[in-house]
């Protein structure tokens, strides 16, 4: 049955958020903190793009479910997100690994994530579910995708991204026929199928799911009672849905909301620290590939109650300015060059101090004279008085940790170890 035009149909789903993850590949930065609570866009988190789409898509019941070091999460969301009211049917549930099922057991995949709590959304009563990775970079109207996977009559409709072939072998691929239905799902396949039509591109899943929760429910209960099984989406449930049901594919490019100055539909995985930081860095860019200030479409996030930044000294060579940059509030730029970089929120750049190409995490002071270029300095640190980063690639890794990319990423425990190893 076709969804009247008038229905939303978000207003009948909730988003399942998979938050449990570590984010091994972002090194030092997950060491406090899982993925999806990792800071990005000067003021903003992660998981804060998944949730922002999901209230902005007009869903007003969601879940996350989170394992790894969570505690910073679980108070991002505490704080920031807590405005939804159970008087007018709006829920967000925070759901830990927190063995519901037996003492033994922990979240042993992402369906297991999601079957666990099999009560809790039966208890929404909502008709469909849509399941979403909380670390990825992106904005997506979920209702487009809603309505295409009630169209089509699909079992699953799986988001997609249009990728050049020779990229999609780091991506699960889809293989689709005419009518947009998968026929065959390869994980990192060395030679990936191309698009009916275009044989450049490829689909690779986003890690976005579209279900009936009546169906979803049923293939839940079967997959954990399947001692073979590795309670996986991507490795169990889609590949048997695949095989022998009905899933279709959802492009990206049909539902990616955009303001009018992005060219081009803008998603990214920020898991690796060149990555984080070159999605951080394009924001500074004249016209940005994401644009961060669309009032039409917000990210959310907490909203800290600090004064405005500020901008002091005007003498040659300290002069506190920056040129674009992102500068969060409760920052005091004094007397520093700030180019091209974001400070978040609570940052300290000192007299004297130049930062190039940097990303800083709240509450980082930088004392005088030092130099920083290209790195990414965790939240908290405090950066010594005349350090040089970015000039010796041989210096930098000496001290700190230095990526296949060249960015540089400085945690305070990594400073304490150079002052002790320099006394």
């Amino acid at each position: 049955m076709k969804p009247q035009p008038n229905t939303r149909l978000s207003a009948q789903a909730m988003a399942f958020v998979l938050a449990g993850g570590r984010g091994s590949r972002l090194k030092e930065l997950t060491d406090r903190r899982a993925k999806p609570a990792v800071y990005f866009g000067g003021k903003t988190r992660i998981i804060d793009f998944a949730l922002s789409n999901a209230l902005n898509s007009g869903i007003r019941k969601m879940a996350i479910a989170t394992q790894y070091k969570a505690h910073s999460l679980i108070r991002h969301i505490q704080r920031g997100w807590d405005f939804f009211r159970a008087e007018r049917n709006e829920y967000l549930d925070i759901l830990p690994a927190s063995q519901r099922v037996l003492e033994s057991r922990w979240y042993r995949g992402t369906a297991d994530a999601v079957a666990q709590n099999i009560d809790i959304i039966e208890s929404y009563d909502v008709k469909y579910v849509i399941i979403l990775a909380g670390d990825h970079i992106y904005k997506m109207d979920y209702e487009v995708m809603l309505r295409e996977h009630v169209e089509t009559a699909a079992d699953v409709t799986i988001g997609c991204l249009t990728v050049p072939r020779e990229e999609a072998t780091a991506f699960g691929v889809m293989a689709v026929d005419e009518t947009g239905q998968i026929t065959d799902f390869l994980e990192k396949p060395a030679d990936p199928p191309a698009m009916p039509g275009d044989p450049d591109q490829s689909l690779a899943s986003m890690g976005i799911y579209v279900f009936d929760w009546v169906f979803l429910r049923e293939l839940l209960l079967e997959d954990m009672e399947d001692p073979d099984s590795s309670h996986d989406f991507g490795n169990d449930l889609i590949p048997e849905i695949v095989k022998n049901g009905k899933a279709m594919a959802h492009k990206f490019s049909d539902s990616c909301v955009t303001s009018g100055l992005e060219t081009e539909p803008y998603w990214r995985d920020v898991g690796t620290v060149d990555a984080f930081w070159r999605a951080n860095i394009d924001l500074t860019d004249f016209t940005p590939k994401l644009d961060l200030y669309d009032n039409e479409w917000p990210i959310w996030t907490y909203g800290e109650i600090v004064p405005p930044a500020k901008f002091i000294h005007d003498e040659e060579g300290r002069r506190g300015t920056a040129i674009s940059s992102l500068v969060a509030g409760d920052c005091i730029v004094s007397g520093a060059e700030v180019r091209n970089s974001l400070l978040f929120t609570g940052v300290r750049a000192h007299s004297y101090a130049t930062l190039e190409e940097a990303v800083v995490l709240p509450y980082v002071d930088i004392a005088r004279h030092a130099r920083l270029s290209r790195c990414v300095i965790d939240r908290g640190v405090h950066i010594p008085e005349g350090l040089v980063v970015g000039e010796d690639p041989d210096e930098d890794e000496k001290w700190f940790r230095r990526s296949e990319g060249g960015i540089v990423l400085i945690t305070q425990s990594m400073l304490d170890k150079r002052a002790q190893a320099l006394e």
